[in-house]
C-alpha cells in the first residue's frame, strides 16, 4: 500500500458516455483552437481601446476580469475575487464568509507575444503578511509560463502596499506564451490588472479541452487555504492543479473547516471531477462523528458518481517526540476512519480514503510551526494526493 493508503471502491465513468461528451466538446473547441492559434485574432485578443495607458506608454494595462478567471465556483459573488456565492452570506458561519472574501485558489490565464509582463493589484487589508507567513503568500502574486506542457514558475510580484505595481516577467523569448498569475492567498484582492507593452497582443487563454475542464474541489482548513506558503503558486491545492493540468477551486477556510452543513450543501452545486475534503485538523472526534456521514451524504444525492477522497489530518512534526500530540491526531483520524468504515457499510461507493501519518515526512523540518507547511510541506502533501487523485480521475 502507497504512504496514502488509498483505497479505491468504484470505477466512476462509463466510457461511453465519457467518449460521447469528449467527442462532442473536441468538435466545438476545434474552431476556436484554430482561432487562437495567432495572438492578433479578433475573437481572442482584447481590444486595446479598453485598455488603461500608461502616462509613460511603457504598458497597456488590462484589466484581468476580462481574461480567463478560474478557480471560482460561483459567478454571483459580492465582489468579483470572492470565493462563495453573495447568497452564501447569510447561510454559513461568520468566519467562513469573511475568509471566503479572500482569493485563495483563484488564478488568471491569458496568452500573449510580450517580451514583458507586469501588474498592478489592490488588496483590501492593511496587513500584508503574518507573523508565520511572508508577504508574498499573504498578498503578493505569481506567474507560471506553460513551456511545451509543462508549467514553470517564472517569476512574482511582491506586495509594497494595498496597491502595488511589479514587473513580473522579463527578458522573454520570442514568440506567444500561456500564463498563469496566481492570486492572494489570505488578503482580499480588490483588483487586478495585467500590463504588457502597447506593441504586444494579450487575449483570454485558450478553454481547457474535454475531459480537463472540471475542477477538483478541495473543502478544508488553513493548510487548504495556503497557510503558510511563500507564495500563491506553492499550496498544495495549487501545485495539484498544475501536475494535473485542470482548474481547482480552493474553498480551505483558516481555522473554519468544519464541515458544515451549510458549506456542504453549497459544495453539491458544484461540478466537479473531485471533491477533497480535509477538514480534520478544525474539527473534534465528536465533530467528525457528527458531520462527516451527511456532508458525504449530501454531495451524494446531487452527484451520485462524483469521487470523495477524505483525507485524514496530518500529523503534527512535534508528535513525533511529545505524546499528546500525538495522541491528539490519532483520535480525531480514528474518528474519520471509523465514518469512512460506516459509508462503506452503508454501501456508498466513490469514495478514496487518505491517511494523514506520512505526508510531511518523517523528518519534522515540512513546517512553520509544527503544523503549518512550508513550501517542501506543500510539496509533500502534494505528492502524497497525487496518486490518489490521478486514479479517480483516469490519469
Amino acid at each position: 500500500m502507497s504512504p496514502t493508503e488509498v483505497r479505491i471502491v468504484k470505477a466512476f465513468a462509463s466510457p461511453r458516455i465519457a467518449s460521447a461528451v469528449l467527442n462532442a466538446v473536441l468538435a466545438c473547441l476545434v474552431p476556436a483552437s484554430a482561432l487562437a492559434a495567432e495572438i492578433g485574432t479578433a475573437i481572442e485578443r482584447l481590444d486595446p481601446a479598453m485598455a488603461v495607458k500608461d502616462p509613460a506608454g511603457e504598458y497597456l494595462w488590462y484589466d484581468a476580469k476580462g481574461l480567463t478567471v478560474e478557480g471560482k465556483g460561483w459567478t454571483d459573488t459580492e465582489a468579483f475575487y470572492d470565493r462563495l456565492p453573495a447568497r452564501a452570506k447569510s447561510v454559513v458561519p461568520a468566519a467562513v464568509w469573511s475568509l471566503g472574501k479572500r482569493s485563495a485558489g483563484l488564478c488568471v490565464r491569458f496568452e500573449t507575444n510580450a517580451r514583458k509582463i507586469s501588474a498592478r493589484w489592490t488588496v483590501v487589508d492593511d496587513n500584508l503578511s503574518m507573523p508565520h507567513m511572508p508577504a508574498t503568500g499573504v498578498s503578493g502574486l505569481d506567474v507560471y509560463v506553460n513551456d511545451n506542457g509543462t508549467w514553470r514558475w517564472i517569476g512574482s510580484g511582491r506586495p509594497t502596499g494595498r496597491s502595488t505595481q511589479a514587473v513580473l516577467a522579463s527578458g522573454i523569448p520570442e514568440g506567444t506564451h500561456e500564463y498563469m498569475v496566481y492570486l492572494p492567498l489570505y488578503n482580499l484582492t480588490e483588483s487586478l490588472a495585467i500590463g504588457v507593452p502597447p506593441d504586444a497582443g494579450l487575449s483570454m487563454a485558450n478553454p481547457r479541452p474535454g475531459g480537463r475542464n472540471k475542477p477538483v474541489v478541495f473543502y478544508g482548513t488553513s493548510i487548504t487555504q495556503g497557510g503558510c506558503a511563500s507564495r500563491p503558486g506553492m499550496a498544495h491545492t495549487a501545485i495539484l492543479g498544475r501536475r494535473l493540468d485542470c482548474p481547482v477551486i480552493n474553498l480551505g477556510f483558516s481555522g473554519n473547516g468544519k464541515m458544515d452543513p451549510e458549506v456542504a450543501a453549497l459544495l453539491a452545486e458544484l461540478e466537479a471531477v473531485a471533491y477533497v475534503i480535509d477538514c480534520v485538523p478544525n474539527m473534534s472526534p465528536e465533530m467528525i462523528t457528527k458531520r462527516t456521514i451527511p456532508l458525504v451524504e449530501t454531495l451524494r444525492k446531487a452527484r451520485p458518481d462524483t469521487p470523495i477522497v477524505l483525507v485524514e489530518g496530518i500529523h503534527y512534526q512535534s508528535g513525533a517526540f511529545l505524546t499528546d500530540v500525538r495522541s491528539g491526531n490519532e483520535r480525531t483520524n480514528m474518528a474519520l476512519r471509523a465514518e469512512y468504515d460506516r459509508l462503506v457499510h452503508k454501501g456508498v461507493t466513490g469514495l478514496v480514503y487518505a491517511t494523514g501519518e506520512s505526508p510531511l515526512g518523517g523528518d519534522g523540518e515540512a513546517t512553520v510551526d509544527g503544523i503549518h507547511p512550508t513550501d517542501l510541506g506543500f510539496l509533500r502533501i502534494a505528492d502524497a494526493l497525487e496518486p490518489a487523485l490521478r486514479q479517480v480521475m483516469g490519469r
